[in-house]
């Protein structure tokens, strides 16, 4: 009897996820209409969208002009019904900085800021979460960005910022706020926020590749509309690549321009050979315009040119990360469960 309850919950969350998608799709919809979209039966949609408009998640609008007969009932999605914040901490060429969002539930920016600090401590993320809270009591969920690999929530190993290495940063989190909370890497986030920019079909593979300045450079890995993550949350780590260099001899060789071209062809070769990707988009401090030719060149010499992808780089990541990480922070409200229709991830 439990299976049976569950197993209709569970149609009924995904239910509601179709209707919530369809009226943001549609931005204005009838029951008519969001039937067509769903495939769900005109009654089904009119008594989830009754419930939707009494949460306020749902507002009804302006009856829809009538072609003859009764005019149809119209709805749209209250996009501000609750907001979510989203936080990325960072270390780049000896600076520690926190940058946040504030986004309503279709992704529209209500703040933004980033602000240098001394260091990125546990208690200065939970600071800046209390403001933010305190702020606007309708966030719902917030989502992070490290710079470490992350499993679980939790900061494995390492990280750029020492402060946060092998820290259970979620569940700490958890226990402060009575929200969702999700913990991402910064390049799964990144190659993610990318990936959507560009509207690529969901069969493209794609990878974003970071080339830092003082810092281990590192991957987001998109195959087939998915981010790849791996067994232990570790893909995309390719300072690991077997280069004959420790990380901290790769960091000093990367910063001189002829080993940077050398070493860099080498890595994106790995890529290419594994993934296979349409585009491969390089950002970071170390990596410049003017280099493209030079590595594309040395691609070819490895790989034929028929396997090439397109080569580009993304000075600015910012906007990517951004819009990544609002992705996922508004994902994690929505049921997860696999029939809805997801964003990539």
């Amino acid at each position: 009897m439990n299976q049976v309850i569950s197993n209709t919950t569970k149609i009924k969350q995904i239910n509601v996820e179709m209707v919530k998608d369809a009226l943001i799709e549609l931005k204005y919809g009838t029951k008519q209409t969001i039937s067509s979209e769903t495939g769900l039966s005109v009654a089904t949609c009119g008594n989830i969208l009754n419930e939707l408009v009494e949460s306020g998640e749902v507002i009804e609008v302006d009856l829809e002009q009538p072609s003859g007969g009764r005019p149809a009932r119209r709805f749209m999605y209250n996009a501000n019904y609750c907001y979510v914040a989203c936080i990325y901490v960072s270390y780049e060429e000896g600076v520690n900085k926190i940058t946040h969002a504030v986004t309503n539930l279709v992704g529209e920016i209500i703040e933004e800021d980033s602000v240098i600090v001394d260091s990125v401590s546990y208690e200065s993320i939970v600071s800046l979460i209390d403001k933010l809270v305190a702020k606007y009591e309708i966030i719902k969920a917030i989502g992070m960005g490290v710079p470490a690999v992350v499993c679980d929530g939790d900061v494995v190993g390492n990280c750029d910022i020492k402060e946060l290495s092998n820290l259970p940063l979620q569940k700490q989190l958890k226990k402060l706020f009575p929200i969702e909370i999700i913990v991402e890497n910064d390049m799964n986030l990144k190659a993610l926020g990318f990936y959507r920019k560009q509207n690529f079909h969901n069969s493209k593979s794609i990878a974003v590749i970071n080339f830092p300045k003082d810092n281990c450079i590192g991957s987001g890995i998109i195959v087939d509309g998915h981010i790849i993550k791996g067994n232990t949350n570790f893909a995309g780590e390719v300072s690991y690549l077997p280069l004959g260099l420790s990380q901290d001899d790769l960091i000093k060789e990367l910063e001189k321009d002829d080993q940077f071209l050398r070493l860099a062809v080498k890595i994106i070769t790995s890529i290419i050979t594994v993934i296979n990707p349409a585009t491969i988009a390089l950002t970071g401090e170390l990596v410049r315009s003017d280099m493209i030719e030079e590595i594309i060149s040395g691609c070819l010499k490895i790989v034929p040119k028929e396997h090439m992808p397109e080569i580009i780089v993304r000075e600015n990541i910012h906007d990517d990360y951004i819009n990544g990480l609002v992705s996922v922070t508004i994902e994690s409200l929505a049921c997860d469960v696999q029939l809805v229709k997801k964003r990539i991830f």
